[in-house]
């Protein structure tokens, strides 16, 4: 898959998502201290599910109306070392049930909750 971690999320999980096959870009490695406005556009522009801890997203695509990436996966939870959210993303991944593209995924420590991205053809 591609991705693009914001830079809130830690280098060790890059290069796990990395190693393990997907097309990752990094904000803290490519363009640190961009607005999350140019970090969406970017998102958009190549076509990449965005990793992140920032809340703020939903809040410029439901109110804002912001044109939405493939996806978001917005993690809430403070990881127990560098590498775990990597760690968890591999998982999900694996999930039949779990469909990243045209989603908001909340990851939570013990669940994970979807819904459809402005726009997007999923009911």
């Amino acid at each position: 898959m591609r991705f693009l971690a914001d830079e809130n999320f830690p280098l060790p999980s890059i290069r796990l998502l990395a190693t393990a096959g997907h097309d990752i870009g990094s904000v803290a490695l490519e363009t640190p201290g961009v607005p999350d406005e140019a970090v969406l556009d970017r998102a958009v522009r190549e076509g990449r599910i965005l990793l992140t801890f920032d809340r703020d997203y939903g809040s410029l695509l439901y109110e804002r109306g912001s044109q939405p990436p493939e996806g978001i996966v917005y993690f809430r939870f403070t990881p127990a070392s560098p590498e775990e959210p990597a760690e968890y993303l591999l998982i999900l991944l694996e999930r039949l049930e779990t469909f990243l593209p045209g989603t908001l995924t909340v990851a939570e420590r013990d669940r994970v909750r979807q819904r459809p991205l402005p726009g997007s053809n999923l009911p």
